[in-house]
């Protein structure tokens, strides 16, 4: 039968620049199955090192290590963590425990990588623990245990997977007298039950207790003694620990990971919270940069819809700024008749317009004159709070009649709720009032300046004495494309006047115009708010950089107890999106209360969070705390156990 234990010329030496220091010199040593060895030697001696190769923490730099006949320079790493998890149960002077876990959690580690199923997992630890002596104190944290007891659950730890080979390195170095001989009676008891047991101790009292003592000095094993101890050995106990079916071990992978991650959030709750600041803002601002910039949108788009959806305004000349006396007056009645004609048109005004005085009693003030036809109000989609608009016999007969609207109804008549029949004076005659234009709330500024509208007829012939029109302005039919429609009224006209003299402007292309540069700016302000996004990502990758840091000894304690790589790695990047995604979830929040205060400020304003937003900050934050988290999590993984738990 061959040994479960076997050194074979193994060496250890350690580089520091061009000197090397050996530490273990050509060791050859078998231990069989169900022995209680102790190795014993002075400080520096090298003992420590060899319980980490017999443990599978560290390799040898040369000589051969073999575990139940498999050599072990030839495992990988998932390998050597698997051998640790499987077969060796740790034993450590300061006990390395999980600070943040109960005694209960710190004994079910080994079992969690072991991909164990929950439940029994449980029971079993809480077995262990009662065994112990400890049936009591489960739900203790570390900082709630005594030294003795907190080596008890190291000790229960060290069983959860079997715990085949107990390796246990100066296991009452750190207790008093009366602690010490209770872990020695346990460690005796576990012998006695089949298990192989060797101790790391400078103590010869404690080696006294083993059946087999080596002595080791300058890296080189000087005695190996037996002596005979009486006990009744029994066959070591099975562990009953099931494990789960493949998709159930990846599950309980990350569900575990997911607890873990979320434990370690908790315990350091300040340097979380720091750690999510920068996400919180940047998807705070993302997300609200996206509603306001939606609801900025829709504003403006409905107050240009609000001057006239699919109209057409028809101007004298070649261009705005044309002051050329024969293209100023290429505009007439005629041409709005022609146009009335049109199967595409819905509605036609022509438009006069000047600005003077508007007086009644001893009342003045500046105002605009508009001269309009009865199709005007219908154009711009303009409600009456008084009266009606003009009557074409209004217009046939030059009638002296006015339209006026909220700000001109404040100023002449402040007193008064209703105002058809009055009359104002606009430019020395006499206008009888007809109607009261319901007021039009916009979001580009409020408007305190008079408007009037009289017929157009009215105004060129009695007050203007003109014939030809300021402009003329045409809405197309619901469904009609208002550009075709301005190419065929540039054809039109033009064939009328002989030549092109007049120009269009289509106010669909100002709503296209505002609907651009509305999302310009949204994408620029979204950029911006990126950017704090990405800023925060670098900050979380810091603080978790920070974090593997100040957790090295942690890292150490979940290898020694068989984590791989890869479950380091998971771990911390788990922890890494989940502070990403809880930032995001408290950023969205954020930015509701932020839509809240907005909307009490600005009432006319409706802010929506579109579904696509909400998913895109989550799918932000998960990104950021994959990439930003993906270095930590990687510099975790590649620890060295043994740098690792000698890290304080």
């Amino acid at each position: 039968m061959p040994a479960l234990l076997e050194l074979n010329e193994v060496s250890r030496l350690y580089t520091n620049g061009e000197e090397e220091t050996v530490v273990l010199n050509k060791v050859s040593l078998t231990i069989n199955a169900g022995e209680m060895v102790a190795i014993i030697g002075a400080s520096g001696s090298g003992k420590s090192t060899l319980m980490n190769i017999l443990g599978c923490l560290d390799k040898p730099s040369s000589g051969e290590y073999k575990v139940a006949g498999q050599s072990v320079a030839k495992m990988e790493g998932d390998q050597l963590a698997a051998l640790r998890r499987e077969h060796f149960g740790f034993i450590f002077q300061r006990y390395h425990l999980i600070s943040h876990l109960s005694a209960e959690q710190n004994v079910e580690i080994p079992a969690i990588y072991a991909d164990k199923n929950a439940s029994q997992r449980k029971e079993r630890a809480r077995e262990l623990l009662t065994r112990l002596g400890l049936g009591d104190r489960v739900d203790y944290r570390p900082n709630q245990l005594s030294g003795g007891q907190q080596q008890r659950v190291s000790i229960a730890r060290a069983l959860m997977n079997g715990g085949e080979v107990i390796l246990a390195d100066e296991p009452t170095g750190a207790l008093d007298s009366h602690s010490g001989k209770e872990v020695m009676s346990i460690l005796k008891q576990l012998n006695e039950q089949g298990h192989t047991v060797i101790i790391v101790t400078h103590d010869p009292l404690i080696a006294a207790q083993a059946e087999r003592i080596i002595e080791i000095k300058d890296g080189k094993i000087i005695n190996d003694n037996y002596h005979q101890i009486t006990a009744n050995k029994v066959k070591k106990e099975t562990t009953a620990v099931l494990a789960s079916s493949y998709l159930g071990q990846i599950f309980g992978r990350f569900t575990q990971a997911l607890d873990m991650a979320w434990r370690a959030m908790v315990v350091n709750k300040v340097r979380t919270l720091l750690t999510m600041l920068g996400i919180i803002i940047g998807i705070a601002s993302v997300v609200t940069i996206i509603v306001i910039g939606d609801a900025a949108k829709s504003m403006v788009l409905a107050d240009i819809k609000a001057i006239g959806s699919n109209t057409i305004d028809i101007y004298p000349g070649k261009d705005f700024g044309s002051d050329s006396p024969e293209d100023r007056q290429s505009l007439t009645i005629q041409d709005v008749y022609a146009l009335k004609q049109q199967s595409y048109i819905q509605a036609v005004t022509p438009q006069v317009q000047f600005s003077t005085r508007l007086r009644r009693g001893n009342q003045d003030s500046p105002a605009t004159v508009a001269g309009v036809s009865d199709d005007y109000f219908s154009v711009y989609a303009m409600k009456f709070a008084q009266g009606h608009s003009f009557t074409p016999d209004m217009i046939q007969r030059q009638a002296q009649v006015v339209v006026i609207d909220q700000n001109t109804l404040r100023r002449f008549f402040p007193t008064k709720k209703e105002v058809i029949g009055e009359q104002i004076i606009i430019r020395n005659i006499p206008s009888t009032i007809i109607g009261v234009v319901a007021e039009q709330k916009s979001n580009f500024g409020d408007n305190k300046s008079l408007r009037v509208w009289v017929p157009y007829s009215t105004l060129n012939s009695r007050i203007l004495n003109r014939a030809y029109l300021d402009n003329i302005t045409v809405r197309a039919k619901e469904g009609y494309d208002a550009s075709v429609a301005e190419q065929q009224i540039l054809r039109l006209l033009t064939i009328r006047h002989g030549k092109k003299d007049i120009f269009t402007y289509n106010i669909d292309s100002l709503l296209k115009a505002a609907e651009k540069t509305t999302q310009t700016m949204q994408l620029f302000l979204t950029l911006v708010a990126v950017i704090s996004l990405v800023v925060g990502g670098i900050g979380v990758m810091n603080i978790m950089l920070v974090s593997v840091t100040e957790r090295t000894r942690e890292i150490g304690i979940r290898m020694a107890v068989g984590a791989r790589a890869s479950d380091v790695m998971q771990q911390f990047l788990i922890e890494s999106v989940l502070v990403c995604l809880v930032g995001g979830l408290l950023g969205i929040g954020l930015s509701f209360g932020i839509a809240m205060v907005a909307s009490v400020m600005l009432p006319d304003w409706h802010f929506v969070f579109q579904p696509i937003a909400l998913v895109s900050a989550f799918i932000c934050s998960t990104a950021i705390g994959i990439i930003f988290g993906f270095l930590p999590a990687r510099s975790a993984a590649k620890m060295n156990p043994i740098d690792a738990l000698a890290r304080e």
